[in-house]
């Protein structure tokens, strides 16, 4: 891809930014509304599980795909497509009517988000050549999490209130096109020049290691151990599936040697507790807020803006931090404040006092704003250049992964707990398991966060680059000769 200006190099950032606002702010818009599709939909708590879900599975089942191909057949063009895809998916998830059709089309819009974040991330990746230009752009992209982190409750409290529920998905739609349009216009065509071949029987294994632990998880408190138990027992097999298979292709869909680097393979555990957290976070945020306080929808966003400020101001502070200090300040930051939050809830009750309510919501906010730029640095950086879209979705299939777990596991202990029961009589006690649950993925982050971002962790992402490179020249090489 040619250098371009630094003017260009901007707009290029500002337009991948818009895929991942509109990506986010599905998200989290959408949680604000399930009390609202709960009652329309006459959805349980699975159902409301499954909006979520169905979403972020597909995303994390088809992000690597996504990236091989993109660095293959070209970033633009997959990034155009992805765009297209996700503003058909949400328009058709805003006329769906009934709960089936609704998780049917949030997984067509994830097929559009597929091909959005990680690609994007690639562009920006090979946009921004200076590691400190890509560090603030990386920062800047983190940021566009907190923006639509604030804007996502309040706009979808407004939408709901004013519209309804499926006015949400309708937001995605000029947001879409405007960037469609500017990226046919603005965004410079690029591959790697040596891009992975397909792997379908890799894409198999993770869709049905992906798919089946989900199942499990969210269905066994109604469906119970012995129906759930074989999807158990398929996901693990598909996990040493893709432990044998991968390493015996010479083009694997997951590059296990990625995660001979320190760094890397930190990054990816934090980013599943880190998203883990979110996503069982604001699943239990929104269903406390509106079914036991009986808050509106709007008034509900409103009282998610504590979290959400504050991860809008910190995410741009750690992608400086990063790039003048490296990801470890950002990450001890991150850590102690989401396990600090997640132990108010879980000791102390946090929900049950406006005070430590705010006070809970402040610190999730400043933990999770200071993840996301050390999870995207440290994984891409250590990486060759050629394989960055392949680098890059990794650490979003983490991302996607750790919050369909998040919701999976959160809402199935609340399930659990309440029953039959209201919500409105046992959620406190209910979701006291899930809240430590939270803390220990804090925790996660914390620990992992000071054990891989030392200088022997840097040096063993430099053999791993050294000797991914060294691979690429001889493959080119061959193929060649």
């Amino acid at each position: 891809m040619p250098e371009l200006s630094h003017r260009r190099r901007m707009l290029v950032l500002a337009i991948c930014c818009m895929s991942l606002l509109i990506v986010s702010l599905d998200v989290t818009a959408l949680n604000v509304a399930l009390p609202s599709m709960q009652q329309e939909l006459h959805a349980s708590t699975a159902g409301l599980q499954w909006t979520i879900d169905a979403y972020t599975l597909v995303l994390a089942s088809l992000l690597m795909l996504a990236g091989s191909t993109a660095d293959r057949i070209g970033r633009k063009r997959v990034f155009v497509s992805g765009l297209v895809i996700f503003v058909i998916g949400s328009l058709l998830c805003s006329m769906a009517p009934n709960l089936d059709a609704l998780v049917a089309f949030r997984m067509v819009q994830a097929v559009g988000g597929s091909m959005l974040n990680p690609v994007a991330m690639s562009i920006i990746t090979n946009t921004f050549t200076d590691p400190r230009e890509r560090a603030r752009a990386i920062g800047v992209w983190g940021a566009v999490v907190g923006i639509s982190m604030a804007a996502g409750p309040l706009v979808g409290g407004v939408l709901v209130e004013s519209v309804g529920w499926r006015s949400i998905f309708w937001v995605n739609l000029p947001v879409g096109l405007a960037a469609l349009l500017l990226t046919l216009r603005f965004v410079p065509e690029s591959r790697a020049p040596r891009a992975r071949r397909p792997d379908p029987v890799g894409q198999l294994l993770v869709i049905t290691l992906f798919g089946s632990l989900t199942y499990a998880i969210i269905e066994a408190p109604s469906a119970g151990l012995t129906t759930v138990l074989p999807f158990g027992v398929l996901a693990l097999a598909a996990l040493v599936g893709l432990l044998r298979y991968e390493p015996r292709r010479a083009e694997p869909l997951i590059d296990l040697r990625f995660f001979r680097s320190v760094p890397f393979s930190g990054a990816t555990v934090i980013a599943i507790g880190a998203f883990a957290a979110l996503g069982g976070f604001l699943f239990l945020s929104t269903l406390y807020l509106q079914n036991v306080r009986g808050l509106d929808a709007l008034h509900a966003g409103l009282w998610m803006l504590p979290m959400a400020v504050p991860m809008f101001l910190c995410a741009p502070l750690s992608g400086r931090l990063v790039g003048s200090r490296g990801p470890r300040l950002s990450l001890l930051v991150a850590g102690f404040a989401m396990t600090a939050s997640g132990v108010l809830f879980a000791a102390f009750e946090a929900e049950t006092s406006n005070v430590t309510l705010f006070a809970g919501y402040v610190m999730f906010g400043v933990g999770f704003g200071f993840v996301n730029a050390p999870i995207t640095n440290t994984a891409v950086s250590g990486m060759p250049r050629a394989q960055a879209g392949v680098a890059a979705a990794v650490a979003s299939t983490s991302r996607q992964l750790g919050q369909t777990l998040g919701v999976a596991v959160i809402g199935a202990v609340l399930a659990s707990g309440v029953g039959s029961s209201s919500y409105r009589d046992t959620f406190v006690s209910a979701a006291r398991p899930g809240w430590w649950i939270l803390a220990a993925c804090g925790l996660v982050v914390l620990v992992f966060g000071a054990l891989t971002s030392g200088p022997w962790a840097r040096r063993t992402a430099e053999r791993t680059a050294e000797q991914l490179a060294a691979t690429d020249v001889r493959e080119a090489a061959r193929v060649v000769a």
